[in-house]
């Protein structure tokens, strides 16, 4: 692996899991055993790593729920296919999608490299739950706010440590497939005709 992405990599579970401001290059330079300058030669900055960073991150999260959309029918298929992907994704990797929520709570530039990748698959689901709506296969409401309240269920269930474990969860797999579940029976309740 080279220099460059091995740094990726480094900085990537850093802003995970200790917060970006918390994260220094000084730092990532002693955990890589390579010099401040080898980072900012990369990057330029603290902020054209994490800017990089938040774009890797946004385009494996892209290719995970395009993946289970490919694969996916018109209707409830297509609600659920996504928020299997990003809770098989949070299994796999679950630094990542606290790397794309603390990415969008920093706010612009970060968060509108994140936008940017992520904008197709926000407007398809728009879309797609509009044209649900419009066939009464799903209750008419805002399907923005849909949208926004799933993200919001699935990124936090997986993403927030502290508040499962102050329930007496540790997030494994067995509880990640009672978590989708529960997530996906809150999206067919709010789905309903």
């Amino acid at each position: 692996m080279n220099t460059r992405q091995r740094v990726l990599d480094v900085a990537s579970a850093s802003f995970a899991e200790q917060g970006v401001a918390a994260t220094s290059l000084d730092d990532l330079a002693r955990q890589l055993k390579v010099t401040k300058q080898t980072i900012l030669y990369h990057f330029g900055s603290k902020d054209g790593l994490l800017r990089d960073v938040a774009r890797d991150a946004a385009l494996e999260l892209h290719r995970q729920l395009q993946d289970g959309l490919n694969d996916s029918q018109p209707g409830w298929d297509r609600v659920e296919a996504p928020v299997r992907a990003a809770f098989a994704l949070a299994v796999r990797r679950p630094e990542l999608l606290g790397l794309l929520r603390e990415v969008s709570r920093l706010g612009p530039p970060s968060s509108e490299v994140v936008l940017e990748v992520l904008q197709p698959l926000i407007d398809g689901a728009v879309a797609a739950l509009q044209t649900g709506m419009d066939a009464g296969t799903f209750r008419r409401s805002d399907p923005r706010l849909l949208l926004v309240s799933a993200y919001a269920a699935t990124t936090g269930v997986v993403t927030e440590a502290e508040v499962l474990r102050a329930v007496g969860l540790e997030l494994d797999l067995r509880v990640a497939a009672r978590l989708r579940r529960t997530v996906l029976d809150f999206l067919r309740a709010a789905l309903a005709p």
